[in-house]
């Protein structure tokens, strides 16, 4: 596997920041089972190598920091996510009741293929959001797409697809459905009737605005209307 996203200025500064010297850092990664000399971490710091997954947890730990920190980026993938929280393919795995091969692949192919179990575990384990989640795994245009079809035809034949993708119960999938379905209408009645009325171009233009805004937020607005939030406490995977 690939070394992880690392930022040798960060790192530095982290050192820097806390006082230590590298002899002091190989010392406290000492403590954590990952043994290497002063040198390693100069090199880390100038550039000239990267650590592995293991040297960056051990190093984030050592300079009292985060994993991002240290690699300089907001997680957006799958591995990033599951490199912010110190967790190895292996463990990350093993903790969702994934085989460790299935595992690797989704997250080097990018493409998640787990259960919906496995998906809400995955969820619990990283700390993810549904919103956040779906990008993780790359569903967000999945559901966008639902949604659109669901305001502008007949969202009741969407509820059931969309329970499932984002793992919520279809009764409140359907009210969230059903008040998005009349906000979108009520823009179109907005839309037509000044259009019937011939009002002046400006006003009919604010309204599209309005409405293009709307749809921007409406996979938000959709999980917060179908109270989606995590994962039931009873359904959590142990530690």
């Amino acid at each position: 596997m690939s070394h992880p996203p690392f930022s040798p200025a960060q790192a530095r500064a982290a050192r820097l920041r806390i006082g230590l010297t590298p002899e002091q850092v190989v010392a406290a990664m000492a403590q954590l089972g990952v043994c290497r000399l002063p040198q390693t971490v100069m090199s880390w710091e100038t550039g000239a190598a990267a650590p592995s997954e293991t040297e960056l947890f051990a190093l984030a730990d050592a300079l009292w920091c985060t994993v991002p920190e240290l690699m300089d980026l907001r997680p957006r993938s799958l591995r990033e996510h599951r490199l912010a929280r110190h967790f190895t393919a292996e463990r990350l795995a093993r903790r969702i009741g994934m085989d460790l091969q299935a595992y690797a692949r989704a997250e080097n192919d990018h493409h998640w293929n787990g259960t919906d179990r496995q998906t809400l575990f995955l969820a619990d384990a990283l700390g993810l959001e549904p919103a956040e989640l779906l990008g993780v795994i790359g569903r967000a245009g999945e559901l966008d797409g639902l949604l659109r079809q669901a305001v502008e035809g007949r969202w009741k034949h969407h509820t059931a697809p969309l329970a499932r993708l984002v793992g919520a119960p279809e009764r409140g999938v359907a009210q969230a459905l059903r008040t998005l379905h009349q906000e979108y209408a009520h823009f179109n009645e907005r839309y037509m009737g000044h259009l019937v009325a011939r009002n002046d171009h400006a006003r009919l233009k604010e309204i599209a605005t309005e409405r293009a805004e709307w749809l921007h937020g409406l996979s938000d607005r959709f999980l917060h209307l179908a109270g989606v939030d995590q994962a039931p406490p009873d359904e959590r995977p142990s530690p």
